[in-house]
């Protein structure tokens, strides 16, 4: 794989490996995200792309990685260097994982509170601020996750995600579950504050849609590596048979507007 500039990245990942009891989930992986752009990561179902993300964020202690994140060695940092670090990124986790007996203002606040020394009231205006830049109404704010819609919760989610004003997020399966048409709003969404606000994004997805709409490279996990990594295009022409049939199947024409 063609290793991208030190100072153009955001995330590199070289010689991970995740192995679970006899099961090897990823072997020797390699990957490059390049700062402000949006990575979609994709594979067959098993290959790990929630595990990749997870050991990243350091949620899964990997059995062998180096991983950097904006130029910083995370296996060699202290504990508050990490938590500096942790500080310029925000997590979307799949079902949005919002504490369900907080409203949706006390669950953006959560990160502020674990790692910002601020009155409380500064961190509530500034959670109804998120709320809005996710196109959420006011009065969302007060609700709790069970009183909002899946997409409503799934934009809650993102807030909370950004509570920190973070430079990299990973969302994994940010639109799973919603319809045709909340998925599209959020990818709409989800592009217009990368650009705005020059994100980069690590997002895992199945959603053919979601990768035609808002991703700039895609990168293939398949057997424990990185299988192939570059813009839509460029993936495609890869001769696999899985990406050719991921991509040529009946939704990936469509995506694509292929009849």
């Amino acid at each position: 794989m063609m290793q991208e500039p030190e100072n153009k990245l955001a995330i590199k990942v070289r010689n991970l490996t995740n192995q679970f009891g006899s099961k090897v989930v990823h072997k020797d992986l390699d990957l490059d995200v390049r700062a402000g752009e949006i990575m979609g990561v994709i594979g067959p179902s098993g290959t790990g792309k929630s595990v990749l993300l997870r050991s990243i964020v350091g949620l899964i202690q990997p059995k062998h990685a180096d991983i950097e994140v904006f130029g910083e060695d995370l296996t060699s940092l202290g504990r508050e260097e990490r938590r500096q670090i942790e500080q310029k990124w925000g997590v979307m986790f799949q079902d949005g994982a919002l504490f369900s007996t907080l409203s949706v203002q006390e669950n953006i606040m959560a990160p502020m509170r674990e790692h910002l020394d601020m009155p409380i009231s500064l961190m509530q205006e500034l959670a109804c601020m998120k709320v809005r830049m996710v196109g959420l109404e006011a009065d969302a704010a007060p609700k709790r996750p069970s009183d909002l819609s899946g997409g409503m919760r799934k934009r809650a989610a993102l807030a909370r995600a950004m509570a920190l004003d973070p430079k990299l997020l990973f969302l994994d399966e940010p639109t799973a579950g919603l319809d045709p048409i909340g998925a599209g709003n959020f990818d709409i969404l989800l592009r217009s504050l990368c650009d705005a606000l020059g994100l980069t994004v690590f997002l895992v997805t199945h959603d053919l849609d979601s990768l035609h709409a808002v991703c700039d490279r895609i990168a293939v996990l398949n057997a424990g590596q990185v299988l192939a990594v570059g813009t839509m295009d460029e993936v495609r022409a890869n001769p696999h048979p899985w990406i050719q049939e991921y991509f040529s199947g009946p939704r990936g024409r469509a995506a694509l507007g292929i009849s």
